[in-house]
């Protein structure tokens, strides 16, 4: 059982906005259920709408209520945490006099709720323009000749993007190295809380059957996948600016690319496994201008109806400009440099509107020699398949052939699963829950570091490059499909499939001679 987490001060800038109260809120009243909340911590929520304690309290209960992972909610649990929080408007998340008022109220909620060491967890719930003028306001109270670090902390939470390009995000860097230590910096990303993706190295590392095989050798490609179904809605202006590339491959999806790839870490420490995700982002094979018309795919939906959302074409979606080139899909193969994964490809796509919602990874074998079945089979055997779903079940899929019960020799791909829920009886814990309390334990090992940040943005700037040299405009595809045209050709000219695509996913039985 984890110990509870040292007291503190969270202070929640952006609490009125949509995370805060549908993640954060709920994430710290599961903690308290899990007695890993300490009784001195308090929350201060820093917004720009006007609000008093009670109605910021009425909020954050409603908010619980409806979207806290364990019912039904303990009312007097969730009493004294909602006693425990407080609300602070601001006008300006930049201004100085705002910031000294916080300081002030921070000090006298301090004495009210015992936090004799002033520890400071600062959470960044805003937009990225509101960065710079919170972190430098910030940084400037954190210069204190009397700050002690064995006795106190000051650390400071930030919600990707982490940057638009390499540009920025070595900017971003700059400025916050400026104020604070790397030691105090908590980059999220909240792919990295979930179960199963912190499974991945346990199954990884602590099974010997992996391992030995876990190369190019013995395993033909890799694919992710992270799949929307319903289109930008009402948020269009801001999708626009960043598109499916910057919004979900260089943090979800090389997330868990890097958890795949990278080579077993010295030890289980924040140091020890970021400087091994950080290699994978340095070893692969830059993807030039002039090669993204053949090593990557961009698409935008057009019109359409599907999961209940009807659309005229992200075109036509509400503040988006009719010239868009902004893409809601995006299909990338990529190369990993380096002795383990040498010449095997990872296929990584992502999207809105898509026929499912689902986050895997499909690690996909060479298939065994055929010679056996060859003299019986028109069909090949088909190749194992090691699944790992996010969601929306977590949990690991294991794809082996068996024969089908009868007198002919038929062969048929079968299931061995793991779900948590199953094997454990428990849902697993929301992804902020396990993020949040690592913060404040000060444990970095599941947040981002800033040179892996850096190194991440190094292989995303020459594919938006190329895209926007390139004169092939984003290729048009259906709501409720699984992309354009052009992802699905992506990987079978490579003689590979999807796991999901245009047919589905079931396989046929191979049918064989006796």
């Amino acid at each position: 059982m984890p110990a509870i987490a040292p007291p503190c001060a969270l202070v929640i800038f952006g609490a009125s906005g949509d995370l805060a109260q549908r993640k954060l809120i709920p994430a710290i009243y599961e903690m308290a259920r899990e007695k890993l909340l300490s009784e001195n911590t308090y929350i201060l929520g820093f917004a720009r709408s006007p609000m008093t304690d009670e109605q910021y309290r009425k909020e954050s209960e409603e908010a619980v209520i409806k979207y806290a992972r364990t019912k039904p909610v303990d009312p007097a649990l969730l009493r004294k945490l909602i006693d425990r929080m407080h609300y602070f408007q601001g006008a300006d998340y930049g201004s100085v006099e705002a910031h000294q008022k916080l300081s002030e109220k921070l000090t006298e909620l301090d004495a009210k709720y015992g936090n004799p060491g002033k520890n400071r967890l600062f959470y960044l719930s805003t937009p990225p323009n509101t960065f710079e003028p919170i972190i430098t306001r910030l940084g400037e109270r954190a210069v204190d000749p009397t700050f002690n670090p064995e006795a106190r902390f000051k650390r400071l939470i930030i919600e990707k993007p982490f940057g638009y390009d390499l540009s920025s995000a070595r900017e971003l860097n700059k400025l916050i190295h400026k104020y604070f230590d790397e030691t105090q910096v908590f980059r999220i990303d909240h792919y990295l809380g979930k179960e199963t993706v912190q499974n991945l190295m346990v199954m990884r590392f602590a099974n010997a059957i992996f391992e030995p095989i876990w190369n190019y050798k013995y395993i033909d490609h890799v694919q992710i996948t992270v799949s929307e179904t319903l289109g930008v809605g009402s948020r269009g202006g801001y999708y626009d600016k960043s598109g499916a590339l910057r919004d979900m491959v260089q943090n979800h999806i090389f997330q868990l690319m890097a958890l795949v790839a990278m080579e077993p870490p010295a030890a289980l420490d924040a140091v020890s496994i970021r400087d091994e995700k950080t290699k994978v982002y340095k070893s692969i094979r830059p993807i030039r201008p002039e090669q993204v018309d053949h090593s990557t795919v961009r698409g935008q939906y057009g019109p359409g109806e599907h999961a209940k959302q009807t659309t005229l074409g992200y075109l036509k979606e509400k503040d988006v400009p009719a010239e868009s080139r902004t893409e809601t899909f995006a299909a990338l193969k990529l190369y990993i440099d380096n002795w383990r994964w040498s010449g095997m490809p990872f296929y990584l796509r992502t999207g809105k509107f898509l026929e499912q919602k689902v986050s895997e990874v499909a690690v996909r074998f060479r298939s065994p020699p055929l010679t056996l079945f060859q003299k019986q089979c028109e069909t090949p055997v088909y190749p194992n398949d090691l699944v790992i779903r996010i969601q929306p079940e977590e949990g690991i899929s294991w794809r082996l052939n068996g024969k089908v019960p009868g007198g002919a020799m038929n062969i048929k791909p079968v299931e061995l699963d793991f779900l948590y829920k199953t094997a454990f009886n428990v849902e697993p814990p929301e992804a902020y829950e396990r993020l949040i309390y690592d913060a404040m334990a000060g444990d970095q090992t599941l947040f981002i570091r800033g040179d892996e940040a850096e190194a991440a943005w190094a292989v995303i700037d020459p594919i938006e490059q190329g895209w926007k040299e390139s004169t092939r405009p984003p290729d048009l595809y259906t709501p409720g499909s699984w992309g354009p045209k052009r992802s699905i050709d992506l990987i079978e000219h490579d003689g590979r499939r999807w796991l999901h695509n245009a047919e589905g996913e079931a396989e046929p039985i191979v049918a064989c001679s006796l």
